[in-house]
């Protein structure tokens, strides 16, 4: 008998759901765009069924607005609900960071740094929809060591809400070479245990992020 393996089954939803979060955090599908079912199914070559069950899950995820009848909207946040999304953010994350940098192991250091090879990597490539979910696994890696579940599962949807934001104002504005700059930054911080550093570089980070995201999806609304 053969040996059996263990391999990775994912369902339509699933796949479905990860290629639509990709476009809406690459910017493919903008925001306040109508997504239809039928559209989709035609699409992706299946039933509305699991286009339906992929678009509940990125209305839960706060990505898309679901609408039972008509598809969905991708979700467009006010400028108000930007920069709150972003002072949340601050708050979680400077926490975790202030209280993970005491407990970083030397394990947690290095994949810290094999995810930063990974963004600047996407970086050069102009891979926009790859930088995201990096940008938000590495700043995970560096709080991990706070121990700090439930923060963390709130920062998690925070995180994929600001990211569509993130990722589109790096790529137009060509922010890549200061974005890198700061990442590693943080980490060499924290590598020498100096957590007052690294806390301030991490809200001064965050802040000019949020004042420059702000700024970008101002002037591409108003063109």
């Amino acid at each position: 008998m053969a040996q059996k393996r263990a391999v990775v089954r994912q369902s339509l939803p699933d796949v479905i759901t990860e290629d639509l979060r990709q476009r809406i955090l690459s910017g493919d599908l903008a925001e306040g765009e109508l997504i239809r079912q039928e559209l989709l199914a035609e699409e992706y070559d299946v039933s509305r069924m699991p286009i339906r069950e992929a678009l509940k899950r990125l209305d839960a995820e706060g990505l898309v607005v679901f609408q039972n009848n008509r598809g969905a909207t991708v979700t467009q946040h006010s400028l108000e609900e930007i920069a709150e999304i972003f002072d949340v953010r601050i708050l979680l994350e400077v926490d975790l960071f202030q209280r993970a940098i005491p407990n970083m192991t030397v394990q947690q250091v290095a994949e810290c740094e094999t995810l930063l090879e990974a963004m600047d990597a996407s970086y050069q490539a102009g891979n926009v929809a790859e930088w995201g979910p990096l940008n938000g696994q590495y700043h995970a890696k560096l709080y991990e060591a706070a121990g700090r579940h439930l923060t963390e599962a709130l920062l998690v949807r925070v995180t994929l809400q600001a990211n569509r934001y993130v990722s589109m104002h790096i790529d137009k504005q060509n922010k890549r070479e200061s974005a890198s700059h700061d990442h590693h930054e943080l980490l060499d911080l924290a590598r020498q245990g100096d957590v007052l550093g690294a806390t301030e570089q991490l809200r001064r980070h965050l802040v000019n992020t949020k004042h420059q995201v702000i700024e970008f999806v101002k002037q591409t609304r108003a063109q």
